[in-house]
């Protein structure tokens, strides 16, 4: 579920960033643009998972702790 809220959110965001920066280029937003924009938020969500996977869990305090 967490992935599929991931994707949506990559969407949704990149949706509103490519409508905001062609609005201010003055370019058309048509299929082509939500298309690639579209594509980079699956990159974007892929990269965060793949960074989510190798930032470890434990804090820093719990990290170096022994356990006794």
């Amino acid at each position: 579920m967490k992935y599929i809220a991931l994707l949506v959110w990559s969407a949704i965001l990149f949706s509103v960033l490519n409508y905001v920066v062609s609005a201010v280029n003055n370019v058309k937003f048509d299929g082509e643009v939500f298309q690639k924009g579209l594509i980079y938020s699956v990159v974007f969500a892929v990269f965060v998972l793949i960074v989510s996977a190798i930032i470890p869990n434990e804090s820093p305090k719990e990290f170096g702790a022994k356990s006794e």
